[in-house]
Parts: structure tokens; sequence; C-alpha cells
């Protein structure tokens, strides 16, 4: 069941209003554009060590679910070797993690290439984390309210925790995002999703080295 927004925002800068989506969208531009500009002769360096350490290509796309389901490709950076096991299968990410791409994840440094999607449209700064197009068929009618908004750089859910949550604790907190989404709640996102970096908290699941598979409304 849609919730209603919350009690006395007005229908301008109510969640999901016309003046809210124009100033988020200003919001995405101009920081994602400005970090790509500041960040330009760090991310070349970083490239040719992903070029060095892990080989080619140096960034590494994956099709994720958008706004309404769909597809897009994210960009990051390589954080995983190719190995593979003697039938020709991927080996598990946590066997094909080197030190380097435990620090690109870490330092979230990986998903610096996902500003240019930002830039494109595909993902905003703060939504949903978007993930995988086969995860649709597996989501509850209100897990599924995440694809009601652009997916984001970051979101509530990592702001509170990262892959220390767990998935029911994830999709909560995208559910609650999607009903009291402001400018201003966006702009606390981005600043404790900082904080969160800084701090390296939340990078992995407990004993996994990312994020386990999400089953369905089971999964943990």
């Amino acid at each position: 069941m849609r919730r209603d927004p919350q009690p006395g925002a007005s229908g301008l800068m109510a969640a999901g209003g016309p003046v809210y989506r124009v100033a988020k969208r200003g919001l995405d531009l101009a920081l994602a554009g400005i970090a790509l500009a500041a960040l330009a002769v760090p991310l070349m360096l970083v490239a040719l060590l992903v070029r060095w350490k892990l080989g080619a290509p140096v960034l590494f796309q994956q099709e994720r679910a958008g706004q309404d389901g769909r597809p897009f490709h994210i960009l990051k950076f390589r954080s995983m070797t190719n190995q593979r096991q003697a039938d020709g299968t991927l080996l598990p990410d946590a066997q094909r993690l080197t030190p380097f791409g435990i620090w690109l994840r870490s330092s979230s440094i990986d998903e610096l290439p996902s500003l240019l999607n930002v830039l494109r449209g595909d993902l905003s700064l703060v939504g949903p984390r978007p993930l995988f197009v086969r995860y649709i068929p597996r989501y509850t009618p209100e897990q599924a309210r995440r694809l009601e908004v652009p997916p984001g750089l970051t979101g509530w859910a990592q702001a509170r925790g990262r892959n220390s949550l767990s998935w029911v604790e994830k999709f909560q907190f995208d559910s609650w995002y999607v009903d009291h989404r402001s400018f201003l709640l966006d702009l606390q996102i981005i600043c404790l999703t900082a904080l969160q970096v800084i701090r390296r908290h939340g990078i992995s699941a407990e004993n996994d080295a990312t994020m386990p598979e999400f089953m369905g409304p089971n999964s943990t």
C-alpha cells in the first residue's frame, strides 16, 4: 500500500513533487560534474593502477535495474580478477578479490565512475541502490516500491549501514526513503554516507566478500 507524504508537506515539495525533482536533478548535475572535474587526474591514476594490477578492461560494466525496472549498465572500476575454475566458471568473489581490489572497495573509489551514470541520468546521487534486473521477480509488492524512484549512487540504507544490513533491513530503508524523500534528506544522506566511507563501515556483509545473492522475501 502506498503511504501518504509526510504530514504538512506542500504539494510542490512533497515526496516526488515537481520542485523537489528539479532541485534533485540540479544537485545531481552540479555535484557529479564538479566531482568529475576535480578528480580527473586522480581518476586517471587509478585507471592506470587498475590496468596494471588487474588488467583490462579498466571499467566494469554490469546491467542493473533503474527506475520502473528499466535496465542500464552501471560503471565501476574493476576490483576483481577474472580467475576461473577448470570448467570455465568464475571463482567465488572472495578468491578473485586482491588486496588492491579490497582497497578500492573499502575506500569506495571503485564507485567513482558511476558519476558518469549520474550525468547521463541513469542514477541520481541519492536513491535506492540499483540491484540486478533478475531480482525484480523476487520482490514482494512492498520491496518493488524501490523501483518507483530513480536509483542512487548512495541511499538511506547505505547511510544506515551499507552491506552490514540484511536484505530485509535494506528494503525497509528503501521503502521509507520512497515515502519521505526530500531535498534536505538527500543532503543528509550524502553527509552520512561520507562518514560511512571515512570510517570504512559496512563494506561487506558478514561472512561474505561482497553481498550474498538476494533470493526472495526470505533472504537475510
